[in-house]
C-alpha cells in the first residue's frame, strides 16, 4: 500500500496510501512545482504522520499535520471503513458536522487504522535563503523570535539550539558555528521578498545583541545546515558515547520559553545530567535529549524525573506536556493532569464507542 493515489496539482492536494513517505512524495511532486511541507526530520510515512500529528521545522509558517490533513480513510475496530470528510471529498475547508478528521489526527493508532490520507500541498518557493545567528543569552534569542513574528515577517523556519547542541552539531556535522545560543532560520518567497525578509530579520538580530548573521541561497549550503539540524539527536547522543537519550518535548507560550529552558538547564545540572536542547521556537516548542547510562538504573530514574519536572513546569506556565512527541505510555499521568478528569472521561467515552474491545493500540494514551 505505497501508491500515490490521486494528485490534483491545480487544487494543491494529494491522496496517498500508508506506505508513501514524506521524501518519496516530495520527489514525486518536484516536477509539478509542488511540495508537502510538514517536515519532522525523519522520512516518515505520511499516514503515520497523521496518526502522530507530526509537525517540525516548517510548522511556524505552514502549520502542523492538523492544519494540513483534509480527509482520511480509516478502518475502524469492527472493520468499518470511515471517510472522515466524506468519500472523495477534498474541499479546502468545511463546517459540516463534527471534525472527524482531526479526531484521528494525533490519535496514535488508538481509534483506527489510517489507510489513505488527503493532504494539502504548496508551491515550491521561487527563492529560499537559510541563515544562522548567535546570541549571548537565550532571552535575547527568544525576544528576536517574538519580534520577527510581531512584525509579520513570514518566516518559514526559525529553530533554536542551545550552546551544548551547537557544540554537538559542530562535532558531528563538521561545522564551525560559534558555540552560543543560536537560531537557524529559513526564508521563502520571491527573490525580492526574501531579500526584504533577511534584511528585516538581520536588523532585529542586531537590535537584540545577536551576531554572526550569516545567510546563504546556495542549495548545498542550505542542505548542510538543515541536515545538521535534523541530525541534532544523533549529534547529541554522540556527546556521551555508550549512552542512550531520553527525548522529550513540551510546548509553552513563547514568552515563557526562556523561563522553562533555564529552569530545565538548572534541574539537569542539579541532577548531574546532560541534556542538550533544540526547539521550534516560533511555536513555543522545545526538545531535550537527556543522556543516561542504560546500565545504571538510577540514571534512568533520574532522567525520567527531570523529564516529568520539565513537563509539569510547562503545565504550570499554561503549556502542554508534549507539543510533538505524543502521550504513548510514558505521559499518560501528565495527560490527566493537563486536561483534567472530565477531559479523560470524554476521551474514554470516544475510545469505548469506536473500539469497545480495546484492540487498537491498547494501553496507549489512556
Amino acid at each position: 500500500m505505497d501508491e500515490i493515489v490521486d494528485l490534483n496539482s491545480e487544487d494543491f492536494d494529494v491522496t496517498v496510501q500508508p506506505g508513501v513517505t514524506r521524501n518519496t512524495l516530495n520527489s514525486y511532486l518536484r516536477d509539478q512545482g509542488l511540495w508537502f511541507t510538514v517536515d519532522p526530520g525523519a522520512d516518515a510515512s505520511v499516514c503515520g504522520m497523521c496518526a502522530t500529528s507530526a509537525s517540525g521545522t516548517n510548522s511556524v509558517r505552514y502549520g502542523t499535520m492538523k492544519e494540513n490533513v483534509m480527509n482520511l480513510e480509516v478502518v475502524l475496530a469492527d472493520g468499518t471503513i470511515l471517510h472522515t470528510g466524506g468519500k472523495g471529498k477534498r474541499s479546502r475547508k468545511t463546517s459540516a458536522g463534527y471534525n472527524l478528521t482531526n479526531l484521528f489526527v494525533g490519535s496514535e493508532g488508538t481509534l483506527g487504522f489510517i489507510t489513505k490520507a488527503t493532504v494539502r500541498l504548496y508551491g515550491i518557493p521561487e527563492s529560499i535563503v537559510s541563515a544562522v545567528c548567535t546570541f549571548d543569552s537565550i532571552q535575547s534569542a527568544v525576544e528576536t523570535v517574538i519580534q520577527v513574528l510581531q512584525c509579520g515577517i513570514p518566516i518559514a523556519r526559525i529553530e533554536f539550539l542551545d550552546e551544548l547542541s551547537i557544540e554537538a552539531v559542530n562535532r558531528y556535522s563538521n561545522l564551525n558555528n560559534k558555540v552560543a545560543p543560536s537560531l537557524f532560520l529559513e526564508f521563502h518567497g520571491s527573490h525580492n521578498s526574501v531579500e526584504d525578509q533577511t534584511k528585516a530579520v538581520g536588523e532585529l538580530v542586531l537590535e537584540n545583541g545577536g551576531s554572526n548573521f550569516q545567510w546563504s541561497e546556495d542549495l548545498a549550503e542550505r542542505n548542510k545546515l538543515w541536515q545538521a539540524r535534523h541530525n541534532a539527536y544523533y549529534a547529541n547522543i554522540a556527546l556521551r558515547p555508550e549512552c542512550k537519550g531520553m527525548a522529550t518535548d513540551v510546548c509553552v507560550p513563547m514568552t515563557k520559553l526562556p523561563e522553562i529552558i533555564m529552569a530545565t538547564k538548572q534541574d539537569l545540572m542539579d541532577h548531574g545530567m546532560i541534556g542538550p536542547m533544540v526547539g521550534h521556537v516560533g511555536d513555543g516548542n522545545f526538545h531535550t535529549v537527556i543522556l543516561f547510562d542504560p546500565n545504571n538504573p538510577e540514571e534512568l530514574q533520574t532522567a525520567k524525573k527531570v523529564s516529568e519536572n520539565m513537563a509539569r513546569m510547562a503545565l504550570s506556565l499554561g503549556g502542554t506536556c508534549t507539543g510533538e512527541h505524543g502521550i504513548g505510555i510514558g505521559k499518560r499521568q501528565l495527560l490527566r493532569e493537563e486536561i483534567g478528569e472530565t477531559g479523560i472521561q470524554t476521551m474514554k467515552h470516544i475510545k469505548a464507542a469506536l473500539d469497545p474491545k480495546n484492540i487498537m493500540n491498547p494501553g496507549k494514551v489512556l
